[in-house]
Order: structure tokens, then sequence, then C-alpha cells
């Protein structure tokens, strides 16, 4: 059966861009890049799939000009072509839209557009007017609807994205390089875009689509290679392949893409949250009286589009904010506005939704992140305040194997791990942690398939043991499969609450997620189990 992303019966084959033997290897001796052979026709959307450290990154700042290959041929409309810079991979066509976005938020939508090719009256001034139509006109030719006076700051999400890819087409590029660019987007917003993907792919735009998400892979893309340590596993047509194929290829062995959950019984209140509000340094309110009560032996699932007080309200129950109102109490423990420290005291655990900033410490070894929450417990502390370092090095060396950490030892820098690797570093310490309500903001952000499966298993097991967990996450499907019950929030308060999570559809989420349905008071108070 053909995946609904590919085309019926086209026959066009024409090659736009190829790499032939392509190789790159850093300074450090390490292999990103080997021998890769990547063909992209003219007219198609590609999608490049693989774990972090499989090579797309790399190969794509090849393509790009960020960065040179050690070796081999890069090859656009059949003639060799080496960059220098992005600047000189631009003029010849190749457009890339990172992940996170490159926007002035304080500039209007026309004056990002054009911002270092700004058109200029005959006096030489800047023409903002003219720089309007132009993005009136771009946004019309390419039905990629935006507001070009407004404000990047005061524009969605879904806006924005489509901002980046019309500056790349006002560049001139026929080749778009979008990096996982629904990972902020709701699925409205996902399907709006897609609806534009197509629709610039038949006007002979070439795309190459990367995402960890399978499914949206198959939805839209034509072809997709798969890529590992560094070599291309595979190129299939997407209507020949099924995504446990993919996945297994992306990972090098059997992946189960299903979860194996029994159904949940919540125990008693773990954590009773009531009347929260929070105000950011701008006076905006991101976080509305929020009100909700966490039991053990439950996954409660929080979801929003990024922006919505999610955020905050994890930096609340954590301690890394105050709350105006309201209380936060764990059993008969009264946490309002205590320290991280004492709130981890008492036996709440963060998975932190930063992990490069907030969930590690990325000079210090593997070890010293593992037990950052516990070095001073008698085990680890000797007489005189000096550590035990064969007890750190032993426990640190089990939580290595039972979370299946990929080091060379303990000792590592946690800063040389990949991205998943090192959320497994974060997972290990907090879910070890003398804790049995576990705060859980987004697990698997920038996470492989491999990575990926393994932490899922890892929050049911704890949930499973009777820890009350609150997932934080903008992945839907993730939330959907793992939640037991979910709220959803906008505008920083709680719009909907469902009891039961697999009752409800991610289209319906996106309703409330955009405001454009919101529960009566009285349904939304079921949350509190009183």
């Amino acid at each position: 059966m053909r995946s609904p992303g590919a085309r019926q019966g086209s026959t066009r084959v024409e090659t736009i861009l190829q790499a032939v033997d392509l190789c790159k290897v850093y300074g450090n001796g390490t292999a990103a890049n080997k021998f890769v052979n990547l063909t992209v026709r003219k007219g198609e959307i590609l999608g490049l799939v693989g774990e972090n450290g499989a090579g797309k990154s790399t190969l794509m700042k090849v393509v790009y000009g960020e960065e040179p290959p050690s070796s081999g041929t890069l090859l656009l409309d059949g003639k060799p072509v080496r960059f220098g810079s992005s600047r000189d991979a631009i003029a010849a066509g190749i457009g890339m839209v990172h992940q996170h976005f490159m926007l002035v938020p304080s500039l209007t939508l026309a004056e990002n557009l054009v911002l270092g090719r700004e058109p200029r009256k005959k006096s030489g001034m800047y023409d903002l007017d003219r720089a309007v139509r132009i993005a009136e006109e771009l946004s019309a030719k390419y039905n990629l609807r935006i507001i070009p006076r407004a404000r990047v700051v005061d524009v969605s999400v879904s806006m924005r994205q489509k901002l980046e890819i019309l500056k790349t087409l006002y560049r001139g590029a026929r080749i778009l390089i979008l990096d996982e660019p629904t990972s902020v987007l709701t699925p409205q917003e996902t399907d709006e875009l897609f609806s534009e993907l197509k629709a610039l792919r038949d006007k002979g735009q070439t795309i190459i689509f990367i995402s960890h998400k399978l499914g949206e892979v198959f939805q839209i893309c034509d072809r997709v290679t798969v890529m590992r340590d560094g070599v291309v596993i595979a190129t299939h047509d997407i209507g020949d392949v099924d995504r446990q194929t993919i996945s297994n290829e992306m990972v090098g062995r059997e992946v189960r893409l299903t979860l194996d959950k029994e159904p949940a019984s919540p125990g008693a209140t773990a954590l009773e949250v009531r009347n929260l509000s929070f105000v950011d340094d701008f006076g905006i309110t991101m976080v509305d009286r929020v009100s909700f009560s966490l039991r053990k032996g439950e996954i409660l699932g929080v979801v929003g589009v990024d922006g919505n007080g999610q955020s905050e309200l994890v930096r609340i129950l954590t301690g890394h904010a105050r709350t105006l109102t309201g209380s936060i109490r764990k059993g008969g423990t009264d946490l309002t506005n205590a320290s991280p420290r004492r709130i981890r005291k008492a036996g709440v655990a963060h998975v932190a939704e930063d992990r490069m900033t907030v969930g590690t410490a990325l000079p210090a070894s593997i070890a010293d992140n593992l037990l950052a929450d516990r070095y001073s417990e008698p085990a680890f502390t000797g007489p005189g305040g000096f550590l035990r370092r064969s007890a750190i090095q032993a426990e640190a060396a089990g939580i290595v194997k039972r979370f299946d950490i990929r080091c060379s030892s303990p000792n590592q820098p946690v800063a040389s791990l990949s991205g998943g690797n090192m959320q497994k570093v974060v997972i290990g310490r907090e879910f070890t942690a003398a804790a049995d309500v576990l705060i859980v903001s987004q697990p698997t952000r920038g996470v492989d398939i491999g990575a990926i499966e393994f932490i899922h298993r890892t929050i049911l097991s704890m949930r499973d043991e009777g820890k009350a967990i609150l997932l934080v996450s903008s992945d839907l499907g993730e939330v959907l499969s793992l939640s037991d019950s979910l709220i959803v929030m906008h505008a920083g308060r709680i719009v909907a609450w469902f009891p039961d999570a697999g009752g409800v559809t991610d289209k319906e989420l996106g309703l409330y997620m955009l405001g454009l349905k919101t529960q009566d008071e009285t349904e939304i108070r079921k949350v509190l189990h009183e």
C-alpha cells in the first residue's frame, strides 16, 4: 500500500544533488561521514533519518557549506561543487531551515525576510514598504501565509516556521533542507505545513526532510534514506517499505514500536497543586491559577503549544521559579516556593527539558553527574568530607549498566556523549533517586529511536513501581502513548482534562492547544480528585 505522502505514478527521476563517496573526518579522528553516496531527485521530498550520531547533521552541514568534506565529491546539477561557506551554498540555490529558528524577535516578519538583502530606495535608504510588498508577493506565490508587518515575537510558532521557509525562497533556494520542522507544531499546524510543502514540491522545489518522527516521514516523503554510524544504509521508495524496517535499519537491531502498557492503578494523591500563578519579566501571566492532583502509580500528561506555561509550571514545581499564589503540598509537607534542594530532599525528582544547561554539568564526568544529588550521603562521603571514590565508581558503573549508557567508562566527560546517551545520564540519576514523585519534561527531545524506546519503557516501569509521574512533552504521540490521563494548557491555564488519555485523538488535543475549544470548569476541576 502506498504512503499518502508519495505521488502516484510519478516518473520524474532527474538528479539535482548527489554526494559521491563523501567523507568527513574531524581533527580528533572522528569519522562522521564514511563514503556517503546520496542521490536527491529534482522535485521530490526526500526523508533523511537515523539515530543521533548517525551523520545526518554533518552531511547536511557539508551540503550547506558549513563544513568542508575531507574527501569525496558533491555534485549539483551534475557539476562538482565545493562550498566555502553557507553563503556559497545559498548562492548556488541551497537553503536550510534549522530546528532552532534564526530570526530577530523584535523585527517584523518582512524585515526578517529581507535581512541582509534589503530593498533600497534611490536615495539608498531602506525601503520598508517594498520589503512588505516582497513578503506579500512571496506569501501569495507559495501559499505560505504570513503577516508582514507583525513582529516575530507576536506571531505563532507555525508562522515563524513559514517565514523561515520564505527566507530561503527569497534567496533563490531550489533545494530546501528542513531540520525537524514540526518539533514545536500542533497536529493542525503540521498538516497545514505538509500541504504547503507538497505544493512547493509540485512547483518543482526539492526538499530534504530530516525528522525523528517516522509517521511524518511516511506522510509526506517520496523516498527515505537511512543513515547509521556515518554510512548510508539504504534508500527506499516510501511506498515499498514500512516503519518497522526503517526503525530496524536505523538502530541495527529489532526495535519494538509499540509499548506493552498495562492499565494504571492510581493510588493516593502524591502531589497537590493549587492555584499556582507566575508572571514573567515582561508582565505576561504565564501560569494562571493552575490546580491539579498527581496520584501514585499514574502518569499525568501535560500538553500545550510551547510557550503556554508548561515550562514555567515545571520551574515552579521544582523550585526554580516562585509562584505568586497558591500552594504545593506533598503529603503533609508544604513545598510552596521551597528551594530545589529541599524539594529533592522531600522526594521529588526532575528530568529537566534542557539537558545541556540544566540537566547535566557537561565538563564533569558521567559518574559525577550521576551522583550529583547524593554525593554527600555517608555511602559516598567519609570522615572529614573526603569522597569515597571507589563507592562512587561502583554506584556509577551500576547505573551505567542498568540504563545502557554507551560510554568507554564512567569517567568519560558527559559532553562527549551523544544526545541520547546524555539523556540516559539524566534519566539514570533521576530515576534512581530516593523519590516517589517524578517530574519529567521533554524526556526524548532530540533523542533517536533506540534511546526513545528505552526511555519510554523505563518511564512505564517507574509508574508500575508506584511512582507518581508528571510528563510534560511537546510530542503528542509520546504523551498519548505513555499517559494515563492528561491536561491541556493554553495561555497559562488548564483548558481541558481527559481522565483516559487513550480516549482522545491528537487532532482533538490540537483544538484545545490552539484555544479553539475549552472544557467547562466543572470538568476541569475533576483533575483535583477531591
